[in-house]
């Protein structure tokens, strides 16, 4: 590989605090040489081959911690192929697979199996992450130990939570002695039976059992109880509801260290989105009230939460062109992940370092993998936008398999125009 070099672009490093016009120069084996002011134009050999950046965005490659994908099992929804091409086209160059596959992974040969696949069809940095209990049934640990040697990043039953208390409860002791990392869905089964949107007016309108925010609520609350007496790194995969940032923001404030996520989806979209029951808006943990929204976007804001996530949850026409009771749970998102955030820039909600922190070097940060900076000597995994282009969703130009948008026709501000992954450019918009 010839060496690159990247001049007059907008650098931003949320781990290094870094906002300034620059460039940055790749070696010859894909590693980041140099960042910064000091990469400019005059300060460069001029016979070398240089990418004018034109003032756009450079930040590092983004880092998204929540991607369901097809394989094995599912490869008719999305595959590690078609997964690749859609986080490209969003900026994204690493991501955290949820272990909800057929067979699931929950065994050293599995493992083994999806990093193989990963290896040989992704062009994406694939960490996988294995099931909490045996077969996502709440009731048998998986081996931790064995399944972070194999390199296992983190371990949730990923659309499932452990209902069982005491199962719970040796879970984090285990992993408190093992170093790791725990991401729990919050959902009670008993109070969410049968749910389908949040519980209020719009489920008393639309005829539909709704799913009250205690459900998440008393879950976050019994962990975070939990934590006081087995610390181990604990990370709520994603949060809903006002009630649960209270929760939150009086736990960090009693000086419990734990990380919490929230989807995009419901830093963007509430209930009333889903109009004469939109299945593409069937979400778990559900849209909620607009308050709830508002709430969650200040906490992003206060650093209450710590990552925003996709998400990513492809499904095929079938499963999601029925009645809404029956359609499955889930949206597409990868793709649109970064433009979506910058509207909360963009209507002045959350501070533009924050924000981008949320989705490169917190997530990094979180799992203990050497991403989402741009410091020298990393691999140089980046994304480059136009932070105001304008353009609109359109599901059939969007990359991944399964077209199951939740806001298809939706103007956005913002676009995704170059992304490298190890130094090699792997998606140009044209």
């Amino acid at each position: 590989m010839k060496e690159k070099y990247l001049i007059n672009a907008r650098i931003i490093d949320p781990k290094n605090d870094l906002d300034e016009i620059g460039g940055l120069i790749i070696d010859s084996k894909g590693l980041i040489k140099a960042v910064g002011k000091k990469v400019a134009n005059g300060n460069l050999p001029s016979a070398v081959d240089k990418i004018d950046l034109k003032k756009q965005v450079l930040i590092p490659g983004i880092v998204d911690m929540r991607v369901f994908v097809g394989e094995p099992g599912y490869e008719y929804k999305e595959n590690f192929r078609t997964l690749s091409d859609a986080a490209l086209s969003g900026g994204v160059t690493s991501v955290v697979s949820m272990p909800n596959t057929s067979p699931v992974i929950d065994n050293v040969s599995m493992v083994d199996f999806l990093k193989r696949r990963g290896r040989d069809k992704s062009r994406i940095n694939i960490f996988p992450a294995a099931t909490l209990t045996k077969n996502t049934e709440g009731k048998q640990m998986t081996e931790f130990g064995l399944l972070k040697r194999k390199g296992i990043v983190a371990f949730t039953d990923g659309v499932k939570t452990v209902q069982n208390p005491q199962v719970m409860a040796r879970i984090m002791n285990y992993a408190s002695q093992s170093e790791s990392l725990i991401m729990q869905h919050a959902e009670d089964n008993i109070l969410s039976e049968g749910g389908l949107i949040n519980e209020g007016e719009i489920s008393t309108r639309l005829g539909l059992k709704g799913i009250p925010f205690l459900a998440e609520k008393i879950i976050v609350e019994r962990d975070l109880s939990f934590l006081e007496e087995y610390f181990c790194r604990y990370h709520i995969s994603q949060i809903s509801s006002e009630k649960t940032v209270s929760v939150i923001k009086k736990a960090k404030n009693e000086g419990k260290i734990f990380t919490t996520g929230v989807s995009i989806n419901n830093l963007s979209l509430n209930e009333n989105d889903i109009g004469d029951f939109k299945t593409f808006l069937k979400l778990s943990p559900p849209l909620r009230t607009e308050n709830d929204r508002q709430s969650l976007v200040e906490a992003v804001n206060e650093g209450t939460i710590d990552v925003i996530v996709s998400d990513h949850k492809p499904e095929d026409v079938e499963s999601k062109r029925l009645t809404f009771s029956q359609a499955t749970t889930g949206a597409t998102g990868v793709e649109t992940l970064l433009p979506l955030a910058l509207e909360l820039f963009h209507n002045k909600s959350v501070k533009l370092m924050k924000l981008l922190a949320s989705i490169t070097s917190n997530p990094a940060k979180i799992l203990g993998i050497n991403k989402g900076s741009l410091e020298k000597g990393n691999e140089a995994d980046l994304c480059v936008f136009d932070i105001n282009k304008p353009w609109v969703v359109n599901k059939d130009k969007l990359k991944s398999k399964s077209k199951n948008t939740p806001i298809e026709g939706r103007k956005l501000q913002g676009q995704v125009l170059k992304t490298f992954v190890k130094g090699e450019m792997s998606f140009e918009r044209v």
